[in-house]
């Protein structure tokens, strides 16, 4: 396997292994590639991050994130169960899992209506009450 040139890091205090592990288990392409007592390496849908034991001078905060672009409501529904349980649910498709990690869950749809000048503020509207998207909603109230 060919070195990723760029490789997220993520600080924990002392659950790196844990976190990964978990991770592993909510995407479904994912794998861990390898794990000692200061850093574990994992695999989520192609990209390579590395997670290290820190202690307990850093914190993830919301300034770094992932995001999940989904296809469908499902796809929403399943992500943000899975990563939001024993976390924080916030505004606009953001969350913090139970790590502290935070992730935006975000449907493929908004995109094509952001570039929309007609749509997009409609669409803007709607989304600034949610919480967890609803593709639906999103999609009636850019009409």
């Amino acid at each position: 396997m060919a070195l990723q040139k760029i490789t997220p890091f993520l600080w924990f205090e002392n659950q790196a292994a844990e976190a990964a592990q978990f991770y592993t288990t909510v995407f479904p392409n994912s794998k861990l590639i390898s794990t000692n007592p200061m850093v574990t390496t994992f695999e989520l849908e192609g990209l390579q991050i590395s997670a290290i034991n820190g202690g307990p001078m850093f914190k993830l905060t919301e300034a770094f994130s992932f995001t999940i672009n989904c296809e469908t409501q499902e796809e929403i529904d399943y992500y943000w169960d899975k990563l939001s349980e024993g976390g924080e649910e916030s505004m606009c498709g953001w969350l913090k899992d139970k790590y502290g990690l935070s992730w935006q869950v975000v449907p493929t749809v908004l995109s094509q209506l952001m570039n929309d000048a007609e749509k997009a503020p409609k669409a803007m509207r709607a989304f600034m009450k949610m919480k967890k998207f609803n593709i639906e909603e999103l999609m009636n109230a850019a009409l």
